[in-house]
């Protein structure tokens, strides 16, 4: 064991949605005494800025199988078989004690390698439905770890309901006190995940311009619109004398959140478990082409513990989302009791709970069951 401190592999795809997860697990491990390797691609590396310091980047090659054209699809087997030796190569040189992948075509080299070579390995499902690639791997780990309650698990296979594990940033602002809506200066947060939300780029705007004037006024709004849609979304609100401000990316999202009077949001798992975690009435506007339709399952929790109001994609109008935003808005004793539902319904504990669940399949090397 190099270095006398044991090791964790861990792989993930690149968007936020399995990078986020894996971040909060690194936090944990390295606190634990472990060292930690990150496994992932060139696009995954670009959300590797916040991770600490003393995780180790590994960029391995993988392809997907949904992207580019036939010759692409052609060699990707071949690009992932030579992922997959090579990583193994790695792991033969410096043996890791536990494998967890998140996710994500870039995962599999790591998973892949871990299968060839025995170690004791598990995956973490971020949403309610089973990624592609972790539906392949379900049968071949030692565990399944389940961000989203209840997930869709091929027969056979038991899930272990941790939670998704969130970022040290937004553990700090955990239950963070809530002010509800009033006759004072109020923010409204729309974020749209990794892979942008144009339709709330579209919707929203409008939305709040049609709210009435005595709430307009009070109003200040942080919208996290695409690069493309920026400039004319902050031209928008100017125009409608809304105090906004509109960035493709805030690298200060939990701040925002816990400083939010609402949260209006696509229903990403790491989005959903941050809403939960600082507890902030939200308006979630499910991702209607994610695969499986997982953004629903996502969104349901916050749902039934009325915490949020959903409006599927079929549905999002600037009326309804108008008709949302002011039930929230106008109604300060609705919104305190959503705001405490959030937290209720929230596993703050999630990253200690994966970490414990590393940390035991590190410490059962001679039992491979189901992955054998």
């Amino acid at each position: 064991m190099a270095e006398g401190r044991p090791l964790l592999v861990m792989a993930a795809g690149g968007t936020g949605g399995h990078m986020f997860p894996a971040q909060a697990l690194a936090e944990v491990m390295l606190a634990r005494g472990w060292r930690v390797k990150l496994s992932t691609d060139a696009r995954g590396a670009r959300y590797t800025g916040a991770f600490p310091d003393g995780v180790e980047i590994e960029q391995v090659a993988s392809a997907t199988f949904a992207r580019g054209g036939l010759a692409a699809k052609a060699l990707a087997p071949f690009r992932i078989l030579a992922g997959t030796v090579s990583m193994a190569m790695r792991m033969l040189r410096d043996r890791p004690d536990a494998v967890v992948g998140f996710g994500g075509y870039p995962s599999i080299p790591a998973l892949g390698a871990a299968w060839m070579l025995r170690l004791p390995r598990m995956i973490h499902e971020q949403n309610g439905v089973l990624g592609r690639v972790n539906r392949v791997f379900a049968k071949r780990v030692h565990a399944v770890a389940c961000g989203t309650w209840p997930t869709d698990l091929p027969e056979g296979v038991e899930g272990i309901h941790t939670g998704n594990p969130v970022r040290a940033a937004v553990l700090e602002r955990a239950a963070a006190p809530y002010i509800p809506p009033g006759d004072y200066p109020m923010q409204i947060l729309v974020i749209g995940g990794s892979q942008g939300a144009r339709i709330l780029s579209d919707v929203v705007p409008p939305a709040v311009a049609a709210l009435p004037m005595d709430l307009l006024r009070h109003l200040r709004v942080s919208h996290q619109a695409r690069d493309e849609d920026a400039e004319r979304v902050a031209a928008y609100y100017a125009e409608q004398g809304i105090d906004a401000e509109v960035q493709p990316f805030f690298t200060d999202v939990p701040a925002r959140m816990s400083e939010a009077q609402l949260v209006v949001s696509r229903s990403g798992a790491s989005s959903v478990a941050d809403i939960g975690v600082i507890g902030r009435p939200s308006v979630l506007v499910p991702y209607a082409a994610a695969a499986g339709d997982h953004q629903m399952a996502n969104a349901q929790g916050l749902v039934d513990a009325g915490a949020a109001i959903r409006i599927p994609e079929r549905h999002l109008s600037v009326d309804s989302m108008t008709e949302a935003l002011a039930a929230v808005l106008t109604n300060p004793d609705g919104a305190m009791q959503m705001s405490i539902a959030a937290v209720r319904s929230s596993k703050p504990e999630a990253a200690e709970a994966l970490a414990g669940l590393v940390q035991h399949l590190a410490g059962d090397e001679g039992n491979e069951g189901s992955g054998t």
